[in-house]
């Protein structure tokens, strides 16, 4: 058969493959995880603008990450939340709106790179009105094309590999740094804070890399779709729910301010 080219404005979200018995628990674990990605989220960035101490270039800086999870979240599990009850037949989305909420989706990992790479998804005729996935991405949107997207996955690939080089580098590159200062320096104080905060930040980086590859991975495999949109829902998810933990809870002033908090509540209700 021929190849065909129909641009249909409306696309066929396929979206997560739900049963009866699953629908429900899937819908509580979904929103239970969205609001607490909110509240961890929001309530890090209420803390360092009202306590003073806070008020240095290290949390400004570190703000962005709640920003940064509360957008990516709120682009991918309010929509995938509304989909979990409608019958597989009856999810459709705009091509405009899917288009917008893949650019979203990428700038969610990455910024620069996405203007180039949505406008050479949009170039392309589309044969095809059915996502493959719960959610827009740029993967999924050259999928409706039956024109050659060779272009795309060189593209697609070879900044993923640059991306890749370029944070491991500069990681490596920072961690050197710190390391030849450490053992240079005979502050065991000021080691054993740098060693944690390494350790911390090592450790959340690992699994951004590590969660934010494997959809990348296993688009290229269609018979692990399933799974795929399971580390899809996890790369959201998982780093949203820890990042605001993990670079919370190893800030002495952060720790300071809610055991101050705690402390002035238990003083009021006495």
């Amino acid at each position: 058969m021929e190849n065909y080219t129909y641009n249909s404005y409306m696309l066929h979200l396929e979206g997560l493959q739900v049963t009866k018995d699953t629908m429900y628990p899937a819908f509580i674990f979904l929103l239970f995880a969205y609001l607490f990605i909110i509240f961890v989220n929001v309530g890090m960035v209420v803390i360092v603008f009202f306590e003073r101490t806070l008020h240095q270039p290290m949390y400004f800086l570190f703000c962005n990450l709640p920003f940064n999870d509360i957008l990516g979240n709120s682009i991918m599990v309010p929509g995938l939340l509304a989909y979990v009850f409608v019958p597989p037949s009856e999810r459709f989305i705009s091509y405009n709106e899917c288009v917008v909420q893949a650019f979203t989706t990428h700038m969610f990992g990455t910024t620069s790179h996405t203007i180039m790479m949505i406008s050479l998804t949009v170039r392309l005729n589309r044969c095809r009105d059915v996502i493959e996935n719960f959610y827009c991405d740029n993967a999924s949107l050259f999928k409706l094309s039956c024109d050659s997207v060779f272009i795309n996955n060189v593209y697609g690939l070879t900044f993923t590999v640059l991306l890749f080089v370029a944070s491991l580098g500069s990681v490596l590159l920072t961690y050197a740094k710190i390391t030849a200062v450490c053992l240079s320096s005979k502050n065991k104080a000021l080691n054993s804070k740098a060693l944690k905060t390494c350790s911390t930040h090592l450790c959340l980086y690992l699994l951004m890399v590590i969660s934010g590859f494997i959809p990348i991975i296993l688009h290229r495999f269609p018979k692990w779709s399933h799974e795929r949109k399971i580390a899809s829902i996890l790369f959201h998810i998982v780093p949203g729910s820890l990042n605001p933990i993990i670079y919370g809870f190893q800030s002495t002033e952060v720790r300071k301010f809610l055991s101050n908090v705690l402390r002035s509540k238990k003083m009021s209700s006495v």
